[in-house]
Formats: C-alpha cells, structure tokens, sequence
C-alpha cells in the first residue's frame, strides 16, 4: 500500500453512489496506468480514496458478475449462470438490505437482471410490475440494457424522438450507426466502422443519456437517503462513439496487444475451443484490434466527462461529502489480447476490473491509497451494509467490507486469493468440446503470485504472475509446481465449502437445541 499527502476527513455515509461501466478493462484508465487515455474525473476519485489494485469480479461475464455484486454472494451460491438467466426470489439483493431502513434503491442503466416468475407464480406471488422483486431489487428510475433496439415506448426511444430522431427505430439508425464516406448509414454491429462518428449528437447520446437521469434522480430526493446505481453501458460494443470522441484517439494511442505465437500451439482445451469463436478470429487481427481500440478509449473518455458532470450536480446539491462513492466495472474486454474477444475466461484483460472507492468517513492518510490485496465483487454489498450498519447479514453475504481500508481496522487477517468463475454452457465452446450442459464450470483462484484455474473435466492451469505477469506461460505440467498446485486447489476446495447456502436461518438463531428448543416444547431426549 501506498499513502499520498492527507487530506481533511469529512462527515458520514448518508447515500452510495455505485457506478458501473460495462466491459471496462481496469488498464484502460490513467489511474490504473494507461499512458494516454484521458480519464481526469476517474483519476481524481482515485486520489481521494482507495484504489484496489487487485480487484477480480465474481465472474467475468455481464450478468452472473453483476448478480455477484446485487447479492454479495458467488455465482455457485446465487446461481444465476448466465445472461438474463432468472435470479431466484430467494437471493436478497441490496434493495431488500436497505429499502428497510429508508435507504431508497434505485437504477439508472443496466442490469442484465431477469426475475424469478416461475418462482413467483409457484408461491402464488402477486406483485405489481414495477415492484423491486422484478428489478433486481432496484427501483427503476430508468432501466437501459444497451445492446439491442430498446423498444418505441422504452423511455429513450420516446426522448430521441423527441429530439428530433423520429424514425421507427433511432437505435439502430442514429445511436449505433454512423455515415461512410458517400453518406450511407455504416452499422455499429460491423466493427469496421468503429471510426466513423455516431449519428446521433453527443448530448443524446446513450452516456449522455444516462447521466442525465442520474442527475435528474438525485436532485429529487431533497435530503432523502439514497442508493443510486448509475449503470453505464459503454465501453461495451457496438464499438461506435458520437463525435468527437470516435476521433479522439489513434492507434499510436493503445496499448500493444498482449499476446504471444505460443499461446496457440497446443493451447488448453477451453481456451483453445474459445480461440475458435467468432469474435475471437475476428480480434486477433491486428487490423481489428488497431480499428476499435481507439474508439474503445473515446468511449471511455466519454463516460468520464460525463461521471464528472454527475459529480458536479452531487456537488451543487450539497450532497458530496456525505456520499460513498464506488466506480467499477462488470468485467473488462480482450480487445485482441491473448488472441480473444469479447471476455469470459480468466486472463486479467478480461477478469480484473478497476474498483475505486472513496467514503467521506475515510482517515485522511487513507486519501489516495492503493491496495494490493486480492478484493472481489462481491465485496461491494459486504461494505454497504457495513456503512449503513446493517445487521443480520453474515449468513448471505458473503464478501468482505472495504471499510477498514479507508478508516483504519482491526488488523484482521484478508483473504488469500481472489476467486472468479465461469459457466460456459451457453457459449459455442461448449458444443466444440462435447461438454454435457450442466458439467461446464472453470474456477480461477488469484493468489499473490499465482493464478490457478480449475476446469471441470480438464486438466488445471497456472501461471507465475511475478515472472510471466503477461500471463503468456502455462506452468502447471512443471513436476516443480505441484505443491503450488496442491495449495491452490485445497483452497478452492476450502472457498466451496465455505459458501452460504443456510439463507433462511440468521446466525444468532442457531442455538444449542438442549438449551432451547427442547424445554419449550417438553422434549426430554436420552432421560434415564
């Protein structure tokens, strides 16, 4: 860890600002080391609070990932695998935490979420459509996935119309497609025409958008306490930005693709099976890769211009200072590194993800701070409830707070390693490899050194992040690394038997039956 200059501390955590972008890659900010992207707003929250150097999300695809971080619990424990894939009505998620005590929850953008109705219907459930069970627990300020036409009565649909977009589907005509150079319309689906400009304005743009309902929410709240998920859904494809950010950028501009011949002359299985999808032949071209990364970056200068126009109103308002602020993303994107696109396995492009958090109750020499040490998703709602003092909650969550890194510990002892999972059963490597659906799983453990990947049916990986931190090196067939592995799969082992499964029965209710239970209804067990 490293400390900067001090700062004043300020008051206490009356609301939580928690934004997300989408398929963002932790190296892809200033703060995190990229030498030229322009990220000033990020970088300032970086200065004033803790930045986890180490983070991994709980699963590096959109929705699993982001049920980690509604539910503060694994993908084996809340169970929703995949995208969209229902989450069920007995995984609390943070809405049902803090709603309670009249902390209101609420959405501005994505959520990958889908409600358990089969669930619902099975108990005789009746709700209204707007009630938080359906939402992921959020009150849906507005609610925009992002990668398809939203609908004509979806909120932005009605407000592009508004703007002077009046088509049937200015989605797909405006906010992702450009023009070529005779003036026809150049779809954001095909990632050659990643350079052309958006033909929608900036200002009505999907970021723009976004930022302006956040905004709009929080100016309403008049003192009231609130949580609000701004959930941005860039820098995620369609690769396409509005000018002048699809310009801002060049190639000299990116980093250079993390990727090495050897990796494909008898690669692993699984990762083998992904280097055989689509967007992965189409990434590991160079001219590919070269053509969307710049406009990869204007999107997230975009957002952060945008984040700072949201933490200004937070400002203006009177509300700053007494607001935690968490800015992260779901996973991040290979962008051709290693060969791959889109995400999913466990190489750090893909699985690391930036996490800043800056609390207004921090020590001031806590101000800047960076942390090294292995965090999870998961530890997101772990450390909102610890904020808010929630109690009852250690028998489902199960991340760990943040806090005492911002305001000093008990000096308990941390984790031992990051642990990241996958389920590729609805991906074509599933199909390639002959794998029944339900036998899938990959497990990656990220220790100080080392990171150890379990995959169901197939033989591990490991690779040696201090002497091949470019993850390039498979070691796990090396006689020397045996005990390495041995440690690592005990504690994957240990972190599986560890998971809360007992959801229905809080922690001070177990209770020595003998003592309790048995006297109140006259049992008298083993009586001579």
């Amino acid at each position: 860890m490293t400390r900067p200059e001090s700062i004043a501390a300020p008051a206490a955590v009356r609301n939580v600002l928690f934004i997300m972008c989408d398929q963002l890659r932790a190296d892809y900010l200033g703060c995190y080391g990229h030498p030229s992207i322009r990220t000033p707003n990020i970088d300032a929250l970086a200065s004033q609070g803790v930045r986890f150097t180490r983070a991994y999300c709980s699963a590096p695809t959109c929705g699993p990932s982001r049920m980690s971080f509604y539910t503060g619990r694994s993908m084996t424990s809340h169970g929703a695998i995949w995208n969209f894939m229902p989450l069920s009505i007995g995984q609390p998620t943070i809405g049902d935490w803090l709603r309670p005590r009249g902390v209101e929850v609420a959405l501005a953008g994505k959520t990958h979420f889908a409600p358990d109705l089969d669930g619902l219907r099975r108990v005789g459930a009746q709700v209204p459509p707007a009630a938080p069970v359906l939402e992921g627990g959020f009150l849906v300020v507005d609610r925009y996935e992002g990668h398809a036409n939203p609908g004509p009565e979806h909120p932005y649909t009605k407000y592009l119309r508004a703007a002077g977009y009046d088509v049937a589907d200015p989605w797909s005509d405006f906010v992702i497609a450009g023009e070529d150079e005779a003036g026809r319309p150049a779809s954001g689906w095909e990632m050659r025409n990643a350079h052309y400009a958006a033909r929608v304005d900036e200002r009505h743009s999907e970021t723009a958008y976004t930022t302006n309902v956040a905004i709009d929410f929080i100016r309403r709240q008049q003192g009231r306490p609130w949580l609000l998920h701004v959930s941005y859904i860039k820098p995620h494809w369609p690769y396409i930005a509005p000018s002048p950010y699809h310009a801002m950028y060049g190639p000299e501009d990116c980093l250079p693709a993390c990727r090495d011949d050897a990796e494909r002359d008898d690669p692993h299985p699984v990762y083998g099976a992904y280097l055989r999808h689509g967007e992965s032949s189409a990434f590991s071209q160079e001219k590919v890769a070269s053509h969307v990364k710049p406009t990869y970056m204007g999107l997230v200068t975009q957002i952060d211009d945008h984040l700072g126009r949201l933490l200004e109103a937070l400002r203006a308002i009177g509300q700053y200072e007494d607001t935690l602020i968490v800015f992260t993303s779901d996973h991040g994107d290979y962008l051709g590194d290693h060969w791959l696109g889109d995400k999913d396995l466990f190489h750090d492009p893909s699985a690391r993800i930036p996490l800043i958090m800056v609390d207004p109750r921090a020590r001031p020499d806590t101000r800047g701070l960076n942390v090294d040490r292995p965090v999870e998703s998961i530890d997101f709602l772990a450390t909102v409830v610890d904020a808010f003092e929630v109690p009852g909650t250690d028998h489902v969550i199960e991340g760990m707070s943040l806090l005492p890194f911002s305001r000093g510990g008990s000096g308990a002892p941390w984790r031992f390693a990051a642990v990241s999972e996958l389920d590729y059963a609805f991906r074509e490597a599933r199909v390639l490899l002959g794998r029944d659906a339900r036998r899938c799983r990959g497990y990656m453990v990220r220790s100080d050194r080392w990171k150890y990947i379990y995959w169901e049916g197939f033989a591990p990986q490991l690779f040696d992040m201090q002497e091949d931190p470019m993850e390039f090196r498979d070691v796990a067939a090396n006689p020397g690394h045996t005990g390495v592995l041995a440690l690592h799969k005990e504690y994957l082992f240990d972190w599986l038997r560890h998971r809360k499964t007992s959801l229905t029965v809080p922690s001070t209710r177990i209770v020595v039956s003998r003592d309790t239970i048995e006297p109140a209804h006259g049992i008298r067990i083993g009586v001579w």
